[in-house]
């Protein structure tokens, strides 16, 4: 029991995930959809609502077939609509769940992460490395969005907080010339981990686009193998324009790892079940908030409870 006065404690993730995906759950408007039984009409409600709350077609096609079989008729209580959506949508979500997972056989693991402006890219290299100091890894990180003073800075600061060195130049500097000698330096200096950033391209930029090409092909003249994980930093805001950013860098790099950042307090939460449904490719991390503790890696069924307001 907490005493008269005293701080109640903070937020468990889960708590702030369900806090901010709230919109995207009343989105859903459940409530008007159980008063009713499950015939077409309420059956296709339930699958616009879907849809605007930015699952994607196809995935609230397959969904609200799920919920319709065996119940087609019936009166459908709130708590388990909620709970058979959460099923479903965990079904589909589940296969994508998986962690970045760091090869210590491959020393430095190279990172290379991408995503456009506004996402919060930088701040989630930031995140990634300080985790990964705190698991014991000596971390490098590459200020290689060169295009923007402002990011070479951001990323100076969170790796003096994170305990990782930074290998950055002047604006303006070749950013694959400054991953080759991100690298070479990652090397010299026995690190485990190298975190490279990048401009913050837009998909319609092709010159940009091809640089990120660029800076893949100048670090593999030092290892043929690197980049070893590709991530793409993504605003779950964006909504369905996610999917042609995803398209857009595939088409670049191959990507290893989707992070989605800014779930908290968006009405577009189900771009996550889209993207799953369209691509398959492993979602790495969930963001929330500002602070370190807000990225957090992905759980399939926490985050399809919380969507849904199963839980």
């Amino acid at each position: 029991m907490r005493q008269f006065g005293e701080a109640p404690p903070p937020l468990t993730f889960f708590e702030k995930l369900k806090e901010g995906l709230a919109k995207s759950a009343g989105t859903l408007g459940l409530e008007a959809l159980v008063k009713k039984k499950l015939d077409d009409a309420s059956l296709e409600e339930l699958e616009e609502a879907l849809i605007r709350a930015d699952l994607g077609a196809a995935a609230a096609h397959d969904i609200t077939q799920a919920v319709a079989k065996g119940r087609y008729d019936e009166n459908i209580a709130t708590y388990d609509l909620r709970r058979i959506l959460a099923e479903e949508i965990g079904k589909i979500l589940r296969p994508v769940a998986r962690p970045l997972l760091i090869d210590g056989g491959k020393k430095p693991f190279v990172i290379l992460v991408a995503g456009v402006n506004g996402t919060g890219k930088t701040t989630t290299i930031g995140k990634i490395a300080a985790k990964l100091v705190r698991e014991g890894q000596k971390v490098v990180l590459a200020a290689g969005d060169t295009f923007r003073a402002a990011a070479i800075e951001q990323l100076q600061i969170w790796g003096k907080r994170a305990g990782a060195e930074v290998v950055a130049r002047a604006p303006g500097t070749d950013a694959a010339g400054l991953a080759f000698d991100a690298l070479t330096r990652a090397r010299q200096s026995g690190a485990d981990v190298l975190l490279i950033d990048t401009a913050g391209r837009l998909q319609n930029k092709a010159g940009l686009m091809a640089e990120l090409g660029k800076i893949a092909r100048v670090i593999k003249k030092l290892d043929p193998e690197a980049p070893h994980a590709t991530l793409l930093v993504l605003d779950a805001t964006t909504g369905q324009n996610a999917i042609a950013q995803v398209e857009a860098f595939a088409a670049s790099v191959p990507l290893t790892g989707l992070v989605m950042t800014k779930l908290d307090g968006t009405a577009k939460g189900g771009i996550l079940v889209a993207l799953a449904a369209k691509f398959g490719v492993p979602v790495n991390f969930i963001g929330i908030g500002e602070r370190e503790e807000d990225l957090q890696p992905f759980e399939a069924d926490a985050f399809a409870k919380a969507l849904t307001g199963a839980a």
